[in-house]
């Protein structure tokens, strides 16, 4: 007997291409200025040898200001970005070794995977002890979020399909062995597509910057990888291991070293 479905799971399919499409146009453009704005305020502290960036949305180079020279992208087609080495591979399995990146720049990609978490596992799997994960994404508590709860069924804005909150993301990471160092936010005005009444508002991303800072419509969150120091000891069934040898003094022992010295003498 077949159980009735209550809720219809939609097929997870990747949106990147959606991404691209949007990002080309205007409000796409003026949300991607004001997280170039923030990335160049972080990048050109994060030192190291290898950066890796996971998905391409859009053409240009976002990691311009970041001092690590070896610069490459990933992406399921073969990208092509100024100054960055393409490589043609899934986000969810990097043809990378472990512990061997200085740095993961993830650039709306969980908003649009089709796995989240096992991207985010890639990600932390290539990463060496005390590298940076870089993360951008569309942030749900925004007035960007508050569109998802007056969409219209026919609505197919990016923002509205699978948006993940930073308190979520920093859930998933602290699993993974990463810390969350730093969280900031970008553009604090409404989805407005119009230039001219967009500009009318301008006004709300002083005060949002001010009073709001975590509430804008896309985050920009820094991690970095922790690694316990604690080694771990194998137990095999039928092996004896040795007693550890006393640490404090018994009475007994006291006694018998003073005799001892007094022989001596």
């Amino acid at each position: 007997m077949e159980l009735p479905r209550i809720f219809r799971s939609d097929v997870q399919h990747d949106l990147q291409p959606d991404f691209r499409q949007w990002f080309a146009g205007g409000l796409g453009q003026y949300l991607l200025g004001r997280e170039q704005q923030l990335i160049s305020r972080i990048v050109p502290e994060l030192f190291g040898y290898h950066a890796l960036q996971i998905g391409q949305v859009v053409p240009g180079e976002l990691l311009a200001g970041c001092p690590i020279r070896h610069r490459c992208v990933v992406d399921v087609t073969t990208p092509e970005v100024a100054g960055m080495s393409g490589l043609r591979a899934e986000p969810e399995q990097l043809p990378f070794a472990k512990d061997s990146l200085d740095l993961v720049f993830i650039h709306h990609g969980l908003d649009g995977a089709r796995s989240p978490h096992a991207l985010l596992r890639e990600a932390a799997r290539v990463l060496i002890p005390e590298g940076h994960l870089l993360i951008v994404g569309f942030n749900p508590w925004s007035l960007w979020g508050l569109t998802r709860m007056f969409r219209l069924p026919w609505a197919e804005l990016p923002w509205l399909r699978r948006p993940l909150s930073p308190q979520r993301l920093a859930d998933w990471l602290a699993l993974l062995g990463l810390e969350v160092v730093g969280l900031e936010s970008a553009c604090f005005i409404p989805p407005i597509n119009h230039d001219s009444i967009r500009r009318r508002f301008s006004w709300l991303e002083v005060l949002g910057r001010r009073y709001w800072s975590q509430g804008g419509a896309s985050y920009v969150l820094l991690a970095r990888k922790h690694v316990s120091c604690m080694t771990r000891i194998e137990w095999r069934p039928g092996t004896r291991y040795p007693a550890p040898a006393p640490v404090l003094a018994t009475e007994a022992r006291v006694r018998r070293w003073m005799m001892d010295a007094d022989k001596n003498e």
